[in-house]
């Protein structure tokens, strides 16, 4: 049995009914959130989504961290392939009822899931030269995406004590996401679910010296001093994408709904 299903009491909503088709491990991660306009991100995404807010706000978040042991059940990790980069911006976003993460981009240097994660999950991948680099407790993280020179490049560490996000504080629900969204060019929404065991966390500081990756997007940022957290990581599985049933009920209605969860 993969290690991240020995718990499950956590989750949201319960495990899928099909069997689980990837797995994977992400480590080393910061989480980094910008509040920023509900409507500009309201502007970036399709009609049928409905924007999640804490505190009366959109947030995106910037995430650096390491892939390790990634691969397709059944088969073993493959040298080159199973590990890699990646650097993604996303938004919280609803839809039917069920929370998740929207990416507006996601920086790998991994070429493989470039094409893999366009083709099959219309996700909006871009090949980057990517580097990670641990001096000290500093973990140091470059990103340079060639394709229209969009460069990222930050030093983070951990602060205090490890712990586990409270039920409806802005850790729990900035990080507790067990599914993602997006959609195709014909505008067909699609949901991937995925497990993990509760994201183990610590407070964080970050020196960020370059990011495009915001501002690739058009998006602008509240508060240019972000909400840092860290996390050495979880294991993690992944299902099939399925095809989103038609959303009912109000935005309003939905975001209630979720809050009183």
């Amino acid at each position: 049995m993969h290690p991240s299903l020995f718990k499950t009491d956590h989750r949201p909503w319960p495990l899928p009914s099909q069997r689980w088709k990837w797995r994977q491990s992400w480590l080393d991660l910061a989480f980094l959130h910008y509040p920023v306009s509900i409507e500009e991100i309201k502007q970036l995404l399709p009609e049928r989504i409905t924007i999640d807010t804490f505190g009366g706000k959109a947030w995106i978040g910037l995430v650096p961290f390491r892939m390790s042991g990634v691969m397709k059940r059944p088969f073993p990790n493959i040298p080159f392939f199973s590990s890699f980069l990646e650097l993604n911006l996303r938004t919280y976003v609803v839809v039917d009822g069920k929370p998740g993460v929207w990416f507006f981009s996601l920086d790998t240097n991994s070429y493989p899931f470039v094409i893999g994660g366009r083709g099959i999950y219309n996700l909006p991948y871009h090949f980057a030269k990517c580097s990670i680099r641990k001096k000290d407790d500093w973990f140091e993280f470059k990103s340079h995406r060639k394709e229209k020179d969009f460069n990222f490049q930050a030093s983070y560490r951990s602060v205090g004590t490890e712990f586990y996000a409270k039920q409806n504080s802005f850790e729990h629900w900035s990080t507790e996401r067990y599914c993602l969204y997006s959609s195709t060019r014909k505008g067909t929404l699609h949901r991937v679910e995925v497990h993990h065991e509760q994201w183990p966390l610590q407070r964080a500081e970050v020196n960020i010296s370059t990011n495009d990756i915001i501002r690739s997007t058009g998006i602008s940022v509240i508060d240019e001093n972000p909400i840092c957290h860290f996390s050495r990581g979880v294991n993690v599985i992944s299902y099939g994408k399925e095809r989103c049933q038609d959303s009912t009920g109000s935005s309003e209605e939905l975001i209630q709904s979720l809050n009183h969860k």
